[in-house]
Parts: C-alpha cells; structure tokens; sequence
C-alpha cells in the first residue's frame, strides 16, 4: 500500500521558521565575540613584536623603557624618532633625538706627494728570463674602406673577435690598439694632439701622466719639494685636458706659461675625443700610455 503522509498544518511551518531565526540570532552572538577576541589578539601580537614601541614600553615595565634610553645614549633609534614616552607612574618625558650622523671627517687632499729615486740612470730593462718569449708588436694604423662603401672610422678600429682573440697569443703580430685613422676622406677619430706636445712627448723616458676631462676635477700640483732637481729635468709630468678644461683651470687663475706648463705639469690639450662619455675617454691616456710616450722606459 502506498504510504501515506500526513498534512503539514500551518502552525508546524511557522513554528520552524521561527527556531531558524533564533538559531542565527545565537550564531551572531556566538561569531562576533570570538572576531573581536582575534582582532585583539593580532593587535597585541603586533605590538608584543616591537618592544620599543610607547604602548609597549608604558604597559610593560620600565625594562623596555631602559632599552630604549640606552638606544638613545647610542645616539639612534632603530624604529622611530622624536617619540615621547608617559609612563603611568612618574609621568616622566624622554625624548629620544634623531640618529646622530657619525660622518667620517672628510679628507682634504693636499698636492701630490711623488717621490723618486735620487736619479734615473739604474732603470734597466726587464731580465730575459728561459719562460719569455720574444716577439714584436706592430700597431694598425689606418684601415681602408671596405668594398661595400660603408665605413665610419673609429677611433679603435674595426676590430673582430677573431682579431681580438688572436691577440693574446705571445706570437709577432699587428694588432688594434686605439689612434686608428681613415683615410684622408674621412675626418680624425679623435684624441688630437698638437705637433709639439708630440714631439715632447716622445722625448720622455719616464713619464707621469693624468687627465682631466670635461672639468670634472681641479688640478693637483706635484709637491716640489719633495722632487729632486735631477728627477724635474728628467721626468716628464703631462697633465691631458680638453679645451673646456683649460678654460676652467684659466679662470681660476691656472694659466699655463709659454712654454705650456702649470707648475711642474705639462699641459697638453686634447681636441675632438673619441667618446662623449668623459670617464671613457679619460681611459685613453690611463690604458695607452705606451702609444703616447713611446720612448718611455717607464710611464
């Protein structure tokens, strides 16, 4: 027989409504409570953390509030400055000052001090040792335009990684080594000297050298008494600048004499360098020394 089930009355279904209203009446009673519990439980985690925080250092004791005047006898706070600090007993201030900058003192860099040997006449060439292996090196000095036309001179050279790698190898060979010209079509690649200053410049057996580019710096004069007469006939001291250096250095009052020294600096200036960046450009002097003194024993 088929089952029968009895008529549901409309009291019964209102009385069921009514305890699903109670029940999530109970249930926010019961949710709220515990979400403000764990809100304020994250809070005092978060100031339990940072125990040089006010609140912390008023709630807990004058121990953190000890920590943080020895931070202030160091001289710096790790998490805030200009904080004060009320406990609830003797509502004393403490003030804890800014970090106390410990700059070290900066150095004021006095001429150059360059000392030599009394004289220059024991320099001898390197030993020839069993290991060392003799060759000669030869420079590129002008490369011609290739077939296709397109060619734009630098001032290194149009250089492989063939050519370069071919360079390490202790064998005679002509290599890439800056001061690479065109051909007379095209203009210089840079780092133009005046005829004179090369002429000196290959005179010199032991050469001190430095640049300065762009006005970056201001000219350090060797100290002379410290450099013997014979070493100031001897030594050549070239100073490279560019034009806009040597007007800088004018209008300060470092004009160079007749014979184009400032002090015991040579002065030489540089036309059209090769490279816009001046740091670059300022390693041309630095690394290719030997291309600029090429008679120097030791530069």
């Amino acid at each position: 027989m088929p089952e029968r089930r009895l008529p549901i009355t409309a009291p019964a279904v209102a009385g069921s409504r009514r305890y699903c209203r109670k029940l999530r009446r109970r249930c926010r009673l019961i949710l709220l409570p515990a979400f403000a519990l764990a809100l304020l439980y994250l809070a005092y985690l978060s100031f339990s953390s940072h125990a040089n925080l006010p609140f912390h250092a008023t709630n807990h004791g004058t121990s953190n509030r000890e920590n943080l005047l020895k931070l202030k006898d160091l001289g710096y706070s790790p998490y805030l400055t200009n904080i004060s600090i009320f406990t609830s007993f003797d509502r004393t201030r403490y003030e804890l000052e800014p970090p106390k900058s410990r700059k070290r003192p900066r150095k004021r860099y006095a001429p150059c001090e360059i000392q030599f040997l009394p004289a220059v006449d024991d320099l001898v060439e390197p030993a020839h040792y069993e290991n060392f292996t003799q060759f000669s090196l030869n420079y590129i000095l002008k490369e011609e335009v290739p077939g296709n036309g397109f060619f734009e001179p630098l001032f290194g050279g149009h250089q492989s990684l063939q050519d370069r790698e071919e360079t390490y190898h202790a064998k005679d060979q002509t290599l890439h080594c800056g001061f690479v010209r065109g051909t007379n079509d095209y203009p210089s690649t840079g780092f133009d000297l005046d005829a004179n200053d090369r002429r000196y410049m290959a005179t010199c057996h032991v050469a001190v050298s430095s640049c300065i580019f762009g006005s970056s710096d201001y000219l350090r004069r060797p100290t002379k008494s410290r450099i013997g007469s014979y070493a100031k006939k001897n030594v050549c001291f070239v100073m490279f600048m560019d034009e806009l250096t040597l007007a800088t250095l004018s209008s300060e009052g470092h004009m160079p004499d007749e014979n184009g020294f400032v002090g015991l600096w040579r002065i030489v200036v540089v036309k059209n360098l090769p490279y816009k960046d001046m740091r670059r450009a300022g390693k041309v002097p630095k690394f290719l020394s030997h291309r600029l003194f090429p008679s120097a024993i030791c530069a």
